[in-house]
């Protein structure tokens, strides 16, 4: 079987794109941003809708608490920045103005994982997915390519309450179609097997892909799952692979405490226990560099994946 190829387009653009579809549809939607308009791609919301839209500077944690006093005013305020300062350096604001009372507010996680690339550590942001699934009253979107980046972002609107959506700055592969359907709390299929399941979210779903091709030539088949959404958790596609195949490998570009391998492995754990494994940043902090040499750099490709499962069935 010869391993697919991809076509490839930048996340954020689709985050862009979703709030230009979101712009003209809503009168009510307001765009917040931390001195990062063109890197955030919101530069022609600015551009569309001037008086819709406020440049708050490198001042994130005014940032939230105004978007969280908007909200509460009637707009439905999307803040964005890179997700180490929308995160990291607000979750006192996230926490106690935006979740507990609670406020209708969106975030975009921008330049998440590892694909910020030359900006190192201190922007490479792998436990934003711990720091918000631990929130009470958040929805957390992860999706995995343009597509699915631009329909979550209208999907955020739709839901009244806090919601953040994690996306990347480089390119990568586009795994869905415009016409595929994005359900928050429902993960898709991509891929049928029997033998094992790959759960995957982000950029890791296309590694997922490419691992199922290389399995099929040795005659394993391994299911891969989109999950696009980590909260609410589709708990149904999760327990339905772990008592169809023989085992589960989750892969995500975050640290492995606290992300996508945790919320699988207490749902397993808890209801269907099965042999797991685990493709993630094994508790260390990024570096400079190349994004894509970083991602083969940290274990972040199909053959990781390949090795786990084949680890999983002894083989």
């Amino acid at each position: 079987m010869t391993m697919r190829t991809f076509d490839r387009k930048k996340t954020r653009e689709g985050w862009g794109d979703g709030l230009i579809d979101i712009g003209e549809q809503h009168g009510d939607v307001v765009v917040m941003v931390g001195d990062n308009a063109i890197s955030c791609n919101v530069d022609r919301f600015a551009e569309s809708w001037p008086d819709r839209f406020y440049e708050m500077g490198i001042s994130e944690m005014h940032m939230v608490n105004a978007a969280a006093g908007m909200s509460l005013l009637g707009k439905v305020p999307f803040y964005v920045t890179y997700s180490a300062f929308g995160v990291g350096r607000v979750y006192d604001q996230l926490r106690v103005t935006v979740g507990y009372t609670p406020c209708n507010v969106k975030i975009g996680g921008a330049h998440s994982g590892l694909s910020v690339g030359p900006d190192g550590a201190t922007h490479q942001m792998m436990e934003d997915l711990a720091c918000m699934l631990a929130l009470p009253n958040y929805t957390v979107l992860t999706p995995a390519d343009y597509w699915e980046t631009r329909k979550a972002v209208a999907a955020a609107h739709a839901i009244n309450g806090p919601v953040y959506i994690r996306f990347g700055r480089e390119s990568v592969p586009i795994v869905t179609t415009e016409a595929d359907p994005f359900e928050v709390g429902k993960a898709r299929v991509l891929a049928e097997g029997e033998d094992a399941t790959c759960i995957a979210i982000g950029t890791m779903v296309a590694e997922a892909l490419l691992a199922h091709d290389k399995l099929a030539e040795d005659g394993i088949g391994l299911r891969v799952i989109n999950m696009s959404t980590l909260k609410p958790l589709d708990t149904e596609v999760i327990l339905g692979a772990a008592r169809e195949t023989k085992g589960i490998v989750t892969a995500e570009e975050h640290q492995l405490h606290g992300g996508l391998a945790s919320v699988v492995a207490q749902t397993v754990s808890r209801h269907a226990p099965v042999p797991m494994d685990y493709v993630a940043v094994e508790d260390r902090y990024g570096r400079s560099g190349d994004s894509e040499e970083l991602l083969d750099l940290y274990g972040l490709r199909w053959w990781k994946i390949v090795e786990k499962v084949k680890g999983l069935l002894q083989l």
